[in-house]
């Protein structure tokens, strides 16, 4: 794949890549929050659906727990509804972004809301001119999905190379990229190394990224010699005590 746009928009100063997950199990939020790397949740309505929980009690839990941007998702399709749907969504939590999808109603919801300062997270883009689109109604967020075209054959990782130079291009843009439909964590490395801002994870592709069969080896090894010197680290509040 040609290698384009991998710098980072100069209205920012550089930050860090941050992560989201996507999933509405609360179990699941609750564990992965406690490491300190989830910076925002994804939801849908599938996802929640799977949850055999209320709508509402669900997302104001995920809101408790994670402090950054909980996408919550409007089922209306006419703007009027999506409109009505995303001032409801909004009043749950400070911390909500509502989540419309990229239709012309979807856009017109989104430059209405943004307008009103609420974070507006576009889902289901697909090709680079939609998320310029999106990016002129005021989206705090543009979700391209990367499985979803790469089950096409199409090369989903080149249209976030796409978004991210088209929005450099432009410091009026605010729209953070967003890479969704993620399948594996090669889709995270790439996505970093273009310089997208953002990544929505399956709870499996986060702990994904911290297993290597080396390190677990290397740890086992380290172990082994470690109890071979009878020693302990702590023991009764003293340090590097011999056990007994």
């Amino acid at each position: 794949m040609k290698a384009i746009g991998t710098a980072k928009r100069q209205k920012e100063p550089p930050g860090s890549m941050k992560f989201f997950i996507d999933t509405a199990d609360i179990a699941e939020i609750r564990d992965l929050a406690e490491t300190g790397l989830v910076d925002g949740i994804t939801t849908n309505p599938s996802l929640i659906a799977k949850s055999g929980r209320d709508f509402f009690e669900v997302l104001k839990e995920i809101c408790d727990v994670v402090p950054g941007p909980v996408s919550a998702e409007v089922t209306a399709t006419d703007f009027a509804g999506m409109l009505r749907e995303g001032n409801t969504l909004a009043k749950l939590a400070d911390n909500i972004a509502v989540k419309v999808p990229l239709t012309v109603d979807g856009l017109k919801t989104c430059k209405a809301l943004s307008d009103d300062g609420i974070k507006v997270n576009v889902t289901l883009c697909f090709s680079a001119a939609q998320a310029i689109l999106a990016a002129k109604a005021g989206a705090a967020f543009i979700s391209p999905f990367v499985g979803r075209l790469d089950d096409t054959g199409a090369d989903g990782l080149q249209l976030i190379a796409e978004i991210v130079e088209i929005y450099n291009a432009y410091p009026d843009f605010h729209t953070e990229v967003l890479v969704a439909s993620v399948r594996h964590v090669g889709h995270v490395i790439e996505s970093a190394k273009m310089g997208a801002d953002v990544a929505t994870l399956p709870p499996a592709v986060l702990r994904a990224m911290y297993k290597h069969p080396l390190t677990d080896k290397g740890l086992a090894d380290f172990l082994a010699d470690w109890a071979k010197t009878g020693q302990t680290i702590l023991s009764d509040g003293k340090e590097a005590r011999r056990s007994a």
